[in-house]
């Protein structure tokens, strides 16, 4: 590894100035869990490492039942599961940010991390679309918000300009009857890479036998994470049902554009992503339903 200088500012404004002073020499370190290994590895040089974790608005984060999650870019994942409130109201966070990695990349990877990595397989990346994320960055121009959609842009790479950095998430309440799940599939029990994920996310009419809405996201199936959002609004209105399900799940399919590598085929992958688009929005309208 290369030798780097070391700042730990205490505030956004302060992070702000160093980033947009140094340019593309700064990087951010949250949890480190994917930067250093880059460094480590010669993938990635960072002639001055930014410490995040000593300001307030990134490592922590709160919850309001009419506002929704505002959730810290440098949170680790294990205070968002431990928390019995944020396991009760987003089980489809949850059910990524328990599976990211082993017990102790989870002390301190966060979720804001998953997305600035901006890796194709990304974990958290496609329940946060499903829940209808934001990104909340902040910058030498101010501040801007960005759909979590559209903030990874290439593999390894997001939407932050120059002096630019991810302060928190936010992801609205969550509305009456509805649920959300992320499912993956691996080649083995832990800490791999997904062949393939989906995030699907849904709300349902006061009867629970109709899809108001849905929102469905994939990983490991494209250069980005992937927003398969044909594939959701086609339950728009619609009785659930087997077929409509079964519908979504195709043009999830059609929406998804693997490669084959070590890890599986461009067949296999879209196979995949038609099973586990069914299976995600079947647990998603059964948490809908109060299950």
């Amino acid at each position: 590894m290369e030798p780097f200088e070391f700042v730990s500012p205490s505030s956004i404004d302060e992070a702000v100035k160093i980033m947009a002073s140094n340019g593309n020499k700064a990087r951010i370190l949250a949890g480190g869990t994917d930067m250093l290994v880059q460094m480590r590895a010669g993938r990635r040089t960072a002639p001055l490492v930014v410490d995040i974790k000593g300001i307030p608005e990134l490592t922590s984060f709160s919850y309001d039942a009419s506002k929704g999650l505002t959730l810290g870019a440098a949170v680790p994942l294990y205070q968002i599961y431990q928390d019995k409130n944020l396991a009760s109201v987003y089980p489809g966070l949850i059910d990524s940010a328990s599976l990211i990695g082993g017990i102790q990349i989870q002390g301190r990877a966060s979720i804001g991390g998953n997305l600035c990595n901006a890796a194709p397989s990304g974990d958290a990346i496609p329940a946060v679309i499903a829940l209808g994320g934001i990104c909340n960055i902040a910058g030498p121009n101010g501040t801007r918000d960005l759909p979590a959609e559209d903030f990874c842009t290439a593999p390894g790479q997001n939407a932050l300009a120059d002096g630019e950095m991810l302060v928190s998430i936010t992801i609205p309440a969550p509305q009456a009857n509805s649920g959300a799940n992320y499912l993956r599939f691996i080649p083995r029990n832990e800490m791999d890479i997904a062949v393939a994920g989906v995030g699907s996310g849904v709300q349902l009419d006061a009867s629970g036998q109709n899809f108001v809405s849905a929102r469905i996201a994939l990983a490991s199936v494209g250069p980005t994470p992937i927003f398969a959002k044909e594939a959701g609004e086609s339950l728009a209105g619609k009785a659930v049902s087997d077929d409509a399900i079964q519908a979504a799940s195709e043009l999830a399919m059609n929406a998804a554009s693997p490669i084959t590598d070590m890890r599986g085929t461009i067949r296999q992958r879209t196979h995949l992503v038609g099973v586990l688009t069914r299976r995600t929005l079947n647990s998603a309208i059964e948490r809908a339903r109060g299950g």
